[in-house]
């Protein structure tokens, strides 16, 4: 489920009243523990952080017109979407990720490739996600999605 919003501003706007504080939260803390050099915006109809041309010109290597993803969240039907590509493209992370959710939800995890979603806004691991965060620089994630991602001649 895609926004046609315009502006992160008008994509919060759009939740609905019973997710606005969980949505808020999440945000937040993505925002205090990203690291430095990721932009936020919206990205493919969802809030994004992303790696600007100015650091990467390259852009997304399936459309090098857009920046270089690398989180998402949106508020979709049934639940909140988090989409980290970086547990999506390492293992050891991934792993890292999967073992201490338990620690800090009481829901069981509901994950895709990169995608967790949250169904109960009260079980969201907001301290998880946080450290999560802090896991991968841009200059990291970069190195990363350059080894696993683009194809080289």
């Amino acid at each position: 489920m895609q926004s046609k919003s315009k502006t992160v501003k008008d994509y919060i706007n759009e939740i609905p009243p019973e997710r606005a504080e969980a949505f808020s939260i999440l945000r937040n803390t993505i925002l205090k523990n990203i690291p430095k050099g990721f932009t936020e915006g919206m990205s493919y109809g969802m809030i994004g952080y992303y790696v600007p041309h100015s650091l990467y010109p390259k852009g997304y290597h399936c459309q090098p017109e857009l920046p270089l993803p690398f989180v998402n969240i949106a508020n979709q039907k049934n639940f909140i979407a988090f989409y980290h590509m970086g547990i999506y493209g390492s293992p050891e992370l991934l792993k890292w990720f999967v073992s201490e959710f338990p620690k800090h939800s009481k829901s069981k995890l509901d994950m895709g490739k990169s995608c967790v979603r949250f169904k109960k806004m009260n079980d969201i691991p907001f301290k998880l996600i946080g450290e999560l965060m802090k896991k991968i620089s841009v200059k990291q994630w970069i190195e990363l999605y350059e080894k696993n991602y683009v194809k080289t001649k």
